[in-house]
């Protein structure tokens, strides 16, 4: 029996889907909010938003642009990059 993943919808965060695959996100229209948009791997969405609520003292994540936000978590939870391995500079978050 293979392992399925979630998905969660970048727009509304409500509509989730499951596949029996493993990547960073999805394309497709969302049923919820009718959008066609990203839908990303919901270890993605969860490492986000523990990022938003306990922001890094490392990082200066309030000049970060949540497209920005989420790629830093995507990398976070997906790859072995540590938030150490960043650096803001002219607005938006770079891998060092």
């Amino acid at each position: 029996m293979s392992r399925t993943r979630t998905y969660r919808c970048l727009n509304c965060l409500d509509e989730v889907v499951t596949r029996s695959f493993d990547t960073s996100h999805l394309s497709r229209t969302c049923p919820n909010c009718g959008s066609f948009e990203r839908f990303a791997n919901e270890a993605v969405v969860e490492r986000f938003e523990s990022l938003e609520a306990s922001p890094p003292g490392d990082l200066d994540w309030d000049r970060l642009e949540r497209r920005e936000k989420l790629l830093v978590a995507e990398r976070l939870a997906r790859t072995d990059k540590e938030i150490g391995d960043f650096d803001v500079t002219g607005g938006d978050a770079t891998e060092a």
